[in-house]
C-alpha cells in the first residue's frame, strides 16, 4: 500500500507563482485531488508529485519519506499535457500497441484486440482518442498504464480539459482508487469542489484509513542534474 502527500508545495515566489502552494494525500481507496487554476500550474503540478520536478517550496512523501527516486518509479504520469498525452488523432488501437510495448508486452494486434475487448472499448478502436468520451479516455489511459512494471500509483492531470460531466470520468478515478491503487487528481478549482463532493459519497468502509500525520523531516538538499532545468528530473 503506497500514500503519496503533497506538503504545501509550490514553485516560485508569490505573487503570481508559477504554481502556488497545494498539498494533498492520496491513499489507496481514497484519490487525492489538487486543484489549480493558471495554464502551467497542472502540468507543474503533475511533475512534482510524480517526482519528475522538484518543487521550490514543501515537500513530496511517499510513504512518510521524502525518496524523489521511489516517487518517479512507483508513480506514472497520465495524460499530463505536452509531457504523457497522447497525440490528439492516434486512434485507441495504436495507443494500446504503443503502451503494451513500452510495458514490455507482446503489441500484436490479436494482444491489443483483447486489452479493447477486456475494457469494453472495442467499439473505439479506430477511433481517434480526440473523439472519444472523456470518461474513455482517462480509463484507457489508466489502465495501460498500470501495465507497467512496478507502477502503484497515478498521477491523472487535467481529464475536464476534455469536455463531459465530472462525474463521469471521476468515476474511474474512484473505481481504480478502490482497487487499491493510489491515485492523485490534478484539475481546475471547479472539477475539484464537484469530485470532492462526490469523494465524501464513498462509504468510509470501503475507502482506506486516512494516514496517520508525518515526520517533519527537513527538505532533502540533494541537487538534480537532469534537464536544463536543475529541478527536472528523469520521467519514468
Amino acid at each position: 500500500m503506497t500514500t503519496l502527500e503533497l506538503d504545501h508545495v509550490g514553485i516560485g515566489d508569490e505573487p503570481g507563482a508559477a504554481l502556488p502552494p497545494v498539498s494533498a494525500v492520496a491513499g489507496p481507496g481514497r484519490p487525492g485531488i489538487v486543484a489549480v487554476e493558471t495554464e502551467q500550474a497542472p502540468v507543474l503540478a503533475s511533475l512534482v508529485a510524480g517526482g519528475r520536478m522538484r518543487p521550490d517550496l514543501g515537500r513530496v512523501l511517499v510513504d512518510g519519506h521524502e525518496d524523489p527516486a521511489a516517487v518517479r518509479r512507483a508513480f506514472a504520469l497520465v495524460d499530463t499535457p505536452g509531457v504523457a498525452e497522447p497525440f490528439p488523432v492516434m486512434s485507441c488501437r495504436r495507443i494500446v500497441r504503443e503502451e503494451l510495448a513500452y510495458a514490455g508486452q507482446r503489441p500484436s494486434r490479436e494482444h491489443v484486440d483483447t486489452v479493447l475487448e477486456s475494457l469494453g472499448m472495442a467499439q473505439y478502436a479506430d477511433t481517434h482518442v480526440q473523439r472519444v468520451p472523456t470518461e474513455v479516455r482517462i480509463r484507457l489511459l489508466v489502465e495501460l498504464a498500470l501495465l507497467r512494471d512496478g507502477v502503484a500509483g497515478l498521477v491523472v492531470t487535467s481529464p475536464e480539459r476534455h469536455g463531459g460531466a465530472v462525474e463521469d470520468w471521476f468515476a474511474v478515478v474512484r473505481d481504480v482508487a478502490l482497487r487499491g491503487v493510489t491515485v492523485l487528481l490534478v484539475t481546475s478549482k471547479a472539477a475539484a469542489q464537484t469530485a470532492a463532493a462526490l469523494l465524501d459519497t464513498i462509504p468510509t468502509s470501503e475507502a482506506a484509513p486516512a494516514p496517520s500525520q508525518y515526520p517533519t523531516d527537513g527538505p532533502d538538499d540533494a541537487t538534480a542534474t537532469d534537464g536544463d532545468d536543475p529541478r527536472l528530473q528523469e520521467a519514468s
